[in-house]
Formats: C-alpha cells, structure tokens, sequence
C-alpha cells in the first residue's frame, strides 16, 4: 500500500508567520490522521533573495511549533540541472520561446497598441505578454541569445493547451477533513504565456514544483488559497511532462488585524517575534484555529 505523503514548502526569503504556521500544522495533522508522510522542501530556487540565515530560522520555528518530517529536507537549489534536463524537453517539442522583452517594453508595446483599457490581465492583474516573440525567426533568436540579450523561457501556451487536450482537471478537497472532492476545469489559459524558466535560473515556481511533487511522491498537496488559480498552469505542466497529478486541497488563509494576507513583513505576526514576546505553541495553535 502507497502511504499518502504531504509536504510543506516554505522560501527562505523572510521570517515565517501565522499563515506558514497553519499550513504547516494542518499538513502535519493530515499526515499523520492518514498514517502518511510530511515532508520538507525548501524553495530556494530564488538565490538572491534566499539566504542560509532565512533556511535556518525556518529550522528553528518548525522545531519550536513541533513539526516533524523526513530527512534528508530538498533544497531546490541543488537541483537545477534536473530542471535544466526538463526545460530541455519542452524546449526541443516546440512548446516554449526565449521572450525577450522586459517588463518596461511590455508596458510601452501595450500602450503603443491603443488597447491598453481592454488588454487581457492574468489572475493576478499582471499584463499577460505580447505574442512578439512567437513570430522570430530561430536564427534571430539565436542572434540575440548570443549576443548576451536577456531573456526568459515562456510556455507557448496556445500550443502547449493543443498539445494536453480538452477536459484537464484537478481534484479539489472541499474542506480541511478531506473527507469530499470535486473536479476543477484547470484554466491555465488565463495566465498567458507564463515564464517556466530565466536565462540564469534554468526554472520557475512553475515548473520547481511541478518535478519536486513528481520525484518525492506527493499524494496530496496542501496549500494557501493564493495558490489556487497557479494550479490551473502546474496542472498543465504535469500533463505536458508526463507527471502524475497530485490531490489538493486550498486551505483559508490567516489575514493580519487589517484584513489583508499576511505577508513575511508583517513582524508582528511572525513566529520569531511571537517566541521572542512569549507566545507557546499552543497559543499559535489557537489563533490559528487548530484547536
């Protein structure tokens, strides 16, 4: 029998907070009422940002709640030539294009165009890219990247949607029992041609997580709400690459004093501090409302 394995996959680019707590724990307390496993990765594949100091106070507030997970914990960072080896397969079936184009030239290529009121936006409000680049000729694309041009890996997704098929689906837990499911209409489409890779970094989120899910046997991934519309796009990647599809479950998210999601700048919310002040684990427990 395939035990169910969960992870939580925090970035070591700020301190954590409540929200990071309750992923965490709710992953713990699915894991361990299903008798599975918790894993750890850590999503460092941002190497300026992302430091060893961050890393380890992620160690110290996980010790600290109480979590437990296997070792040895992935660090993304040491596996960029398995991303690198993937990227390569969607870059020889034609279904990404080195995108040129910096974020100043999107924004100057859609006011030029006159329809910058109706331009599309993907989920998060960001312009979605111009098909420019589509149209170069390979041997310019070449030119470019020889000559040191900056450029990013962006999925053709017109052709990368033809390629997977209509009826693309995940299965969606309804509530933090997991005890009910429905099917989601993956629509990755709505993100436009995402970036999958930079020209320095041979990944994104995107496709760092879709090969870590695959290789370590993620049953279930449990996660922010925030994510919920990005999955529509790993979904696709998975399906494109040949990689099992995981269950998912998109819990609450824990909102600051003013409404918002927390974000890692909110101190007052940030496990370190709350610690520091004299807060238990049982205390972060109930404001998240684990018990």
């Amino acid at each position: 029998m395939t035990l169910l394995t969960f992870r939580f996959a925090p970035s070591p680019n700020g301190a954590l907070h409540l929200g990071h707590a309750y992923s965490a724990l709710l992953n713990q307390k699915l894991a361990r009422t299903a008798g599975g496993r918790l894993l750890l990765r850590i999503e460092d594949i941002d190497t300026a940002r992302c430091t060893p100091e961050l890393e380890a106070g992620i160690y110290r507030d996980l010790e600290w709640l109480g979590l437990e997970w296997e070792r040895p914990v992935r660090r993304q960072s040491g596996h960029f030539a398995d991303y690198a080896g993937l990227l390569d397969r969607l870059v020889q079936e034609g279904l990404v294009y080195p995108a040129f184009m910096s974020r100043g030239e999107i924004r100057a290529f859609i006011a030029d165009s006159g329809k910058a009121a109706s331009w599309p936006r993907d989920p998060d409000g960001a312009p979605l890219y111009p098909a420019v680049d589509k149209a170069l000729p390979d041997k310019e694309r070449q030119r470019r990247i020889a000559d040191g041009a900056p450029f990013s890996w962006r999925l053709d997704m017109r052709a990368a949607t033809a390629r997977a098929g209509e009826g693309l689906c995940w299965t969606e837990f309804t509530d933090e029992t997991l005890s009910a499911s429905r099917q989601v209409e993956a629509q990755p489409q709505a993100w436009g041609d995402v970036v999958i890779a930079r020209r320095d970094v041979p990944t994104s989120y995107h496709l760092a997580v879709v090969a870590d899910d695959a290789l370590q046997g993620i049953s279930h991934v449990v996660r922010g709400m925030d994510l919920y519309r990005a999955t529509g796009v790993q979904r696709l990647l998975q399906e494109l690459l040949g990689f099992p599809a995981p269950r998912h479950f998109h819990h609450r998210l824990i909102l600051g004093p003013d409404g918002r999601k927390l974000s890692k700048s909110f101190r007052d919310t940030g496990l370190a501090a709350l610690r520091e002040a004299g807060a238990t684990p049982g205390d972060v427990r109930r404001a998240v409302g684990l018990e």
